[in-house]
């Protein structure tokens, strides 16, 4: 394809934000790409993700392919409503060009200077517009114009120009996991990683069978091992035990608690002087230590746990309200709310693997962090921190160490309850406040009413979105928030409604909860171990029940092909669901580049972990005697 060089050529006109000349920028903002991109300027030199995620523009049509070999990757602009927006303010730089519109008024970031007064008699001689009707038609067009960039500026990027990127990205995944399942090193591996991705991360639209007319009365009907019996919409008392595993874990009826379950436990008792850390334990000045790193991106949640007597969720929730000044500024009772967290703290299950309590305290922490970002400090206020740290510390309280989509299909009877949407979610979140009801646990007794129905209405929308399937709306919505108000040349990032702002702390709740592939590796691992045993625990409780496997949750028969499995497993989650969401929010805050850096290093270890594992495997097979029909070694029959 040919490419025009001109300042107004048809690649100017779309789907880039074009030189920085040209858009007439004179400083750059936080939230640009290039070398400013998730990079927190240092004296020293950082080292950078090398990689560039599927949604940074590589992954792109024909079309846009040229457009990216012309301008360069970086220039690249993905979302759809920001290629409109781009497109319409190209457009009217061109069209003041041309018509040569006297006194054009000045736009935000507009890529036109102010042109002179032109007379009629030079725009005779140029050819162009001649008399004063052309030229008051023409700044009738342009004020127009200037109309529909106001409102597209203005426009909330929250639910439908979000889809429109949700759509978009669905798409540009599909193409990469295709090439991704192309390896052929381990083809039928690859498919488990993509379909694992597609099921946990994008919201599909659940399929139905409908029969034809010609079909007849129990041709599809399930077979009688699959068929829901009376106690699976209610609690059993049954347990099972894994033969690859010697933990024993309860059905998931019974796992679940409701609402009279959770009343009738005992209230954890708070001590009359609260420590410092605000659980007691032998270790006080140890654990302490351990807390004055909660500032920091990657403490040690396990040894939190260890020295606090297992209450990081405690301790950890306690600390960074008081350093925050929270229980001065909303007269919290400092007893309630130790003893609040503790009974939030019990309902969390000590023999589920991944979602217990230390990923809740884990979760808190991280999203604590992250709120210290320059740019987001001036923007949230000490209610929305509350809010999001509350909800941090509820996101997966009861969680059973299965998924959504196992509970929908043992018709369980929260799927029942909720409908089948966001099942665990919205129990997290139901449970939580109904445990602010039981005796001397509502620290939120002294917020006036108003006050009460923003928390609750924030924690509710950030626990909802935590359900992992909302991934991609989430990451489109952000990247085009991200894009349209770099293209708008935004310097500064304004929220100015509650659609906006609740959009960043979603995401910012999202990012937290999917932190651990970007802490150290030595903490990455250990996460990493913890959730495949809960999937393959769910695997076994699925093998038992006599339905379909999940994707990633059948266990390996030995620990070569689990190494290998995992592995590429944390490949494919790095490269297309982690590091997409990291790189977009470094792009908004302009501060990830601790993030990325560790995201770069873990990659970089589970893939080199998933070469050697394939190298072994097929050292092996070649080195694997053949043997005849009867089992005979060839060799020794020759």
């Amino acid at each position: 394809m040919a490419v025009a060089t001109g300042p107004h050529s048809q690649f100017h006109r779309r789907h880039t934000i074009g030189s920085r000349n040209n858009l007439g920028l004179q400083s750059k903002s936080p939230m640009e790409t290039g070398e400013q991109r998730g990079v927190k300027r240092s004296a020293t030199p950082v080292k950078q993700f090398p990689r560039s995620s599927f949604i940074s523009g590589h992954n792109l049509d024909e079309y846009e392919h040229d457009l990216q070999g012309f301008l360069g990757h970086e220039d690249v602009i993905v979302t759809p409503f920001a290629q409109i927006l781009q497109t319409l303010r190209t457009v009217r730089s061109n069209f003041i060009y041309i018509t040569k519109v006297a006194n054009p008024k000045m736009r935000r970031g507009s890529s036109c200077a102010p042109q002179p007064t032109t007379s009629n008699n030079n725009l005779k001689h140029s050819g162009l517009i001649i008399d004063d009707e052309n030229q008051k038609m023409a700044r009738d067009t342009l004020d127009e114009l200037d109309w529909c960039l106001d409102q597209l500026e203005t426009m909330h990027t929250h639910r439908s120009v979000g889809d429109m990127a949700s759509n978009k990205f669905r798409k540009m995944l599909g193409k990469e996991l295709t090439a991704f399942e192309a390896d052929d090193s381990n083809p039928v591996g690859n498919s488990r990683v993509s379909d694992f991705i597609f099921q946990n991360y994008l919201n599909k639209e659940q399929e139905l069978d409908l029969p034809s007319p010609k079909e007849q009365d129990g041709v599809n009907k399930l077979p009688v091992s699959t068929a829901m019996s009376s106690d699976s919409v209610g609690p059993s008392s049954s347990e099972i035990s894994s033969n690859h595993s010697n933990r024993h874990i309860q059905t998931i009826s019974h796992r679940v608690l409701s609402k009279t379950d959770s009343l009738s436990n005992t209230i954890p008792e708070c001590p009359e002087d609260i420590p410092v850390s605000g659980v007691e334990t032998t270790h006080q000045q140890e654990l302490m230590q351990y807390l004055g790193e909660v500032d920091n991106w990657g403490i040690d949640v396990f040894k939190i746990s260890e020295l606090s007597n297992n209450r990081p969720l405690t301790c950890i929730t306690y600390t960074i309200m008081k350093k925050r000044n929270l229980l001065n500024t909303f007269q919290i009772n400092p007893q309630t709310l130790v003893t609040y967290l503790m009974h939030l703290e019990a309902h969390y299950h000590q023999d589920v693997p991944y979602h217990n309590n230390m990923h809740a305290a884990d979760v808190v922490q991280s999203a604590h962090v992250l709120l210290n970002a320059q740019v987001l400090k001036p923007i949230f206020n000490d209610l929305e921190v509350l809010a999001t740290l509350f909800a941090c510390a509820a996101h997966d309280v009861d969680h059973p160490g299965v998924s959504n989509q196992f509970l929908v299909t043992t018709e369980n009877r929260l799927a029942w309850l909720y409908n089948d949407e966001s099942v665990l979610e919205n129990h997290h979140i139901s449970l939580a406040f109904q445990l602010l009801k039981d005796e001397g646990c509502n620290i939120f007794d002294n917020l006036a009413p108003k006050q009460w129905k923003s928390v609750r209405k924030m924690a509710i929308d950030m626990v909802l979105s935590t359900d992992m399937s909302k991934h991609m709306g989430l990451l489109a919505e952000l990247k085009t928030m991200v894009e349209t108000k770099k293209v708008a040349a935004a310097y500064e990032l304004k929220l100015d409604n509650y659609a906006e702002r609740i959009q960043v702390l979603q995401n910012l709740v999202h990012c937290a909860d999917l932190g651990n592939p970007a802490k150290p590796l030595q903490f990455y691992k250990q996460w990493t171990d913890r959730i495949t045993e809960e999937f393959f625990n769910q695997g076994d409780e699925e093998k038992r029940r006599d339905i379909s496997l999940s994707p990633m949750c059948e266990r390996p028969e030995n620990k070569a092909l689990r190494d290998e499995s995992v592995a590429k497993t944390q490949v494919g989650f790095i490269t297309y669901i982690v590091h997409p969401l990291w790189e977009t929010w470094g792009d908004l805050v302009s501060d990830a580049s601790t993030q990325l850096l560790h995201l770069e290093d873990n990659r970089d270890y589970y893939d080199k972990m998933y070469q050697d594992c394939v190298k072994k495997r097929l050292t092996e097979t070649s080195t694997v005697p053949a043997l005849t029909p009867s089992g005979e070694d060839v060799a020794d029959n020759e």
